[in-house]
């Protein structure tokens, strides 16, 4: 049996020293205080003497070139490919996680694929990728390395996505989405009891994040909202949520009810029928939202988007492949002239739904 691997240990930003002599990590409202060699709950960020560091800096699960409505991003450069990646661990517990293999990895040698920021940023523009997507994992626990990787991407033309619950405190909020382009916020219920018991999070600093998003940035905003059977499917929580989103961040911002399937400490919940979906979709336009997804199924109409002004379809997908595509090269409609919220090239991308395994060296 070969020995583990030692992990890169890189200086980490956001913690201060405690009168009781330990190490607060200040990412995120976790606050873990940390004796000497102890790691904080995303199990990532770890006290080394009298300082934090991140322990995955520079190391990856791997990299594929994913669709970038697989993020899911609708109104982002819709048709693109995304060189998407992600690390270990992960500073939620999800009851429900879809990818715990990864976020709750305590092997290290996991973590087989090293590259640096500008390699990664070389890969992505030498595969005619339009971004690359910090994924799988969450990538606020890995913050300093997504920021130097954001920053080679935008020196070589390529944006940033970043998929994530959105859990962490302003400073680092303000740092992290400095450097990002788009990001896809799961919202994944709308009740405190939900997030504490089945995410051992709070629900505040995700809409705290959520709303400094929209009102202090300009990165394009979408959410995601997993509805698992019995836990936060009922028609009331689904339209309090949809009525906050149009009421604090606007009408025209994407809400994708993604269907659940039986996964780490839920096996035993059924999965979300698709009957669901639809109803929470028009729960969600009732409330005046514009642009409702469905995902994780096979639904041609629940992927499509739509005039806002006169209606007709301008983006028609199926699943992760784009069928047709009739904006005019200013994103506006042609039938009317009505403006599409999002961020749109001339032409739609012809990625389509394939996922590609991408190796990349260490260094550039």
């Amino acid at each position: 049996m070969k020995p583990a691997a030692e992990p890169a240990a890189y200086p980490a930003r956001y913690w201060h020293k405690t009168d009781d002599g330990r190490v607060q990590c200040d990412l995120c409202p976790r606050d873990c205080r940390l004796h000497d060699g102890q790691r904080g709950a995303c199990f990532v960020r770890q006290r080394v003497d009298d300082r934090l560091v991140l322990t995955t800096y520079g190391r990856s699960s791997g990299f594929c070139i994913d669709p970038i409505e697989k993020k899911p991003l609708n109104h982002f450069y819709p048709g693109s490919g995304v060189l998407s990646f992600g690390t270990a661990g992960c500073n939620l517990a999800c009851k429900f996680c879809q990818n715990w293999d990864m976020t709750k990895s305590r092997d290290m040698d996991a973590l087989m694929d090293q590259a640096s920021p500008a390699a990664i940023a070389e890969a992505a523009a030498a595969a005619g990728c339009r971004s690359v997507a910090f994924t799988y994992n969450d990538p606020v626990i890995f913050a300093e390395y997504a920021i130097d990787v954001a920053r080679a991407c935008h020196e070589r033309g390529v944006q940033t996505v970043a998929v994530t619950a959105g859990y962490l405190h302003d400073e680092a909020r303000r740092d992290f989405f400095e450097h990002i382009d788009a990001t896809n916020v799961d919202l994944k219920a709308f009740t405190e009891d939900f997030y504490f018991k089945l995410t051992g999070s709070h629900l505040q600093p995700v809409l705290d994040t959520l709303l400094y998003l929209r009102h202090e940035t300009a990165v394009w905003v979408e959410i995601t909202t997993l509805l698992i059977p019995g836990a936060n499917d009922s028609d009331a929580e689904i339209r309090a949520l949809s009525q906050w989103v149009a009421r604090e961040l606007g009408m025209d911002v994407p809400l994708h009810f993604t269907a659940f399937h039986p996964d780490h400490r839920m096996r035993d919940t059924p999965p979300t029928p698709p009957l669901t979906l639809t109803r929470a979709c028009q729960i969600a336009r009732d409330a005046g939202l514009h642009h409702v997804y469905t995902g994780n199924v096979h639904d041609k109409a629940g992927g499509t988007t739509h005039c806002t002004q006169c209606q007709a379809p301008l983006i028609v997908r199926d699943w992760y492949r784009i069928l047709d595509y009739r904006l005019r090269p200013d994103g506006c409609c042609p039938d009317c002239g009505a403006a599409l919220a999002g961020r749109f090239d001339e032409k739609a991308g012809s990625f389509g739904p394939r996922r590609v395994p991408v190796r990349i060296s260490a260094s550039p």
